[in-house]
C-alpha cells in the first residue's frame, strides 16, 4: 500500500467509498449520493485551496481511502485551524489504512504551518474516536442530537490535536 497525492484517476473509487458511507454508515451526515463529477470538482476544490487529497492505494492502483482535510470555519481568525476526513474503503477497514492516512494528513498540516487539527465524529463511532486518541487527539466536546440520518438523532464527536508548540499565532498577510 502507497499514502499518496490524489490524482483524476482516482476519483471512481474515492465516489465509490463515499457514496458507500452516505448510504450504510453515519460516517458522512449526507444522505445524497455523488457523482464522479461531483467527486472531481471537490477534490479540485480543495487542491485549488492547498489543501491535500490522499490516497492510500493498493500495488494495483485500486483506492483502498483517502483522506483530506480543509478549513475548519470561513472566518480570518480560524486561519491556523483545518477539520479532517478519512474514509477507508468498506473491504479494507481494520487494516490500518485510516491510521496511515491521519499520520500523512498531521504531517501535511504541520508542513502547512496548521495549529490545530479538528475532528468531528459520530459519537457512537467508537472506533474512529479510539483511533484519534491513540493518534493524540484529546475529547473537547459533545454536542447531542445535532444530526440526524437513518431515523435516528446523532449526536458529534468534537476531538483536537494541537500540531505545534506556537504560543503566538502568526499575523494575517497584509493585503
Amino acid at each position: 500500500m502507497l499514502i499518496r497525492d490524489a490524482n483524476p484517476s482516482d476519483v471512481p473509487g474515492i465516489a465509490e467509498i463515499y457514496n458507500d458511507a452516505v448510504a450504510n454508515t453515519t460516517a458522512i451526515w449526507n444522505e445524497t449520493l455523488v457523482s464522479e463529477q461531483n467527486r472531481l470538482e471537490w477534490m479540485n476544490l480543495r487542491l485549488q485551496s492547498g489543501y491535500p487529497v490522499l490516497v492510500a492505494a493498493a500495488a494495483d492502483g485500486a483506492v483502498l481511502g483517502y483522506a483530506t482535510f480543509g478549513d475548519w470555519r470561513a472566518f480570518d481568525g480560524y486561519r491556523h485551524t483545518v477539520e479532517h476526513s478519512v474514509y477507508v474503503h468498506k473491504d479494507q477497514r481494520g487494516q490500518g489504512i485510516g491510521k496511515r492516512l491521519m499520520q500523512e494528513l498531521i504531517v501535511r498540516a504541520r508542513g502547512l504551518g496548521k495549529h490545530v487539527m479538528v475532528a468531528g465524529i459520530d459519537a457512537s463511532n467508537e472506533t474512529s474516536i479510539l483511533l484519534h486518541k491513540k493518534l493524540g487527539f484529546d475529547d473537547v466536546g459533545h454536542l447531542k442530537q445535532v444530526g440526524t440520518k437513518f431515523g435516528k438523532w446523532l449526536d458529534l464527536a468534537f476531538l483536537q490535536l494541537t500540531l505545534d508548540k506556537r504560543e503566538v499565532p502568526d499575523l494575517p498577510a497584509a493585503n
